[in-house]
């Protein structure tokens, strides 16, 4: 007989959760703020696009690697939880052997065709992809907690892992008055080091949970879990194309300085995509679990990220001009930049919330159809604008791919699920004192979505 349970937590604790993981991406997101703007001020403009293109190169790296597993993880535990123990073997498995060939892949790549990535040289690639393997197995162990509703967990040691790179940057540029080699060097060392922590606590985990006696390979499960996997692999790749490929544009059409200056844009518009993400990671696995063909779970989340987004997007509009300051008077153009970014920002956060229903019930085709159109004309878009306009035009670029991917999802979504878009995108008064409810200190952990 087989074992099947929600895995999501209680529907009292879901604002909770958000809360705790939305605080914890801040915390994230002023550590790589303040990591940047030490880069910025130590390295210049041109180390700082440097570093911003590792990176991108990294977490693309891991997005192939992964091949959507991590995500099939908790689409099929949400659903089966028998699946608990072989799954997560599975996926180790797979991605510390997938990380390793991307990792090589990818410096192939740049040894053969070295403008894919600018000045950046082939050693500190090679050392800063290194990390790909360990990096995959954080985010596979990671998300066994998220849809096993040990959120607590998932928050606590996602923070930890991060707040290395804040740490690395203080120790290598101000204590040491060491370079950008050592640092990307550190950076890879403290990421084998915290992947392999994780995993261990993982394990402990399941050991606790009495399932490690399940913890085998099961190649039936790996072969639906990799047709899973790989659709939703394609959605991720093509939302971090959209999201990141204009940055790598820049800096082959304009070079590491003004890359770094748009980096700090970019970096201004991921932030105000954090909410609405953290909303979409814990919604995932309830829609999984539950099985919500009408979509009412995703429209009430929806209507009040409507809300959320909004305030967050009208804040960002004065706060862009503190970012010259912030940075130094050479990244006086990031204000522009983020300002151009806004409206794509807001419908691509309404977007990731919406695109869950599809997600939790088994992700249809169409969705991928979807994506892929949107890269395409994102790609054209930018290769036409950003050689003319610079990272302006990369701005514009993404704002109309993100408008665009959003349209294509709500119309899809309401021929899917029959509700209309008021119901979809309006809240009603309850909705709206709710938030405001949840806003108020005595009531910020406890308010029900």
């Amino acid at each position: 007989m087989k074992l099947r349970r929600t895995l999501s937590p209680p529907r009292g604790r879901f604002s909770t959760h958000v809360v705790w993981t939305f605080a914890a991406r801040v915390l994230m997101a002023v550590n790589s703020v303040i990591t940047g703007i030490i880069i910025a001020r130590w390295l210049g403009a041109g180390g700082l696009g440097v570093y911003a293109v590792l990176s991108v190169a990294v977490a693309n790296a891991v997005q192939f690697g992964g091949a959507g597993l991590a995500s099939a993880n908790v689409y099929f535990i949400a659903r089966e939880r028998q699946h608990l123990a072989p799954a997560a073997l599975n996926t180790l498995v797979f991605s510390v052997v997938t990380g390793g060939a991307l990792a090589l892949i990818v410096v192939g790549l740049a040894a053969l065709k070295p403008a894919l990535f600018g000045d950046i040289p082939l050693g500190l690639l090679a050392v800063a992809v290194a990390a790909t393997p360990f990096h995959l197995i954080s985010l596979l162990s990671l998300n066994i907690f998220l849809v096993e509703g040990r959120v607590d967990r998932y928050v606590l040691l996602d923070l930890l892992g991060q707040s290395f790179i804040l740490i690395n940057a203080v120790l290598v540029l101000l204590v040491f008055g060491a370079g950008l080699r050592q640092l990307v060097f550190l950076n890879t060392v403290t990421l084998v080091v915290v992947g392999i922590g994780i995993a261990w606590v993982m394990y402990r985990y399941l050991k606790k949970q009495g399932v490690v006696a399940a913890w085998r390979l099961d190649v039936g499960l790996f072969r639906r879990m990799m047709r899973y996997g790989i659709k939703y692999n394609v959605l991720m790749i093509a939302t971090m194309l959209v999201l990141r490929a204009d940055l790598l544009i820049v800096n082959v059409f304009r070079g590491a300085t003004e890359a770094g200056v748009y980096s700090v844009a970019s970096q201004g518009a991921l932030m105000l995509l954090m909410l609405p993400t953290v909303i979409a990671s814990l919604l995932f696995p309830r829609v999984a679990a539950e099985r919500d063909a009408a979509g009412k779970m995703t429209c009430r989340v929806t209507q009040q990220t409507v809300l959320v987004m909004l305030i967050a997007c009208l804040a960002a509009v004065p706060a862009s001009f503190a970012l010259p300051v912030l940075y130094g008077a050479s990244f006086a153009d990031s204000t522009i930049q983020l300002l151009i970014l806004l409206p794509g920002v807001y419908l691509f956060g309404l977007e990731s919330i919406l695109v869950q229903h599809f997600v939790g019930t088994g992700l249809p085709r169409v969705i991928l159809l979807f994506w892929a159109a949107t890269v395409l004309i994102s790609i054209v878009l930018n290769l036409a604008l950003v050689p003319l306009f610079g990272a302006r035009g990369a701005a514009v670029s993404s704002t109309l791919s993100y408008s665009l991917i959003f349209t294509l999802v709500i119309v899809y979504f309401r021929a899917r699920t029959g509700n209309s878009f008021a119901s979809i995108l309006l809240p009603d008064m309850t909705q709206v004192r709710e938030l405001i409810a949840l806003l108020r200190p005595q009531n910020f952990l406890s308010r029900r979505v």
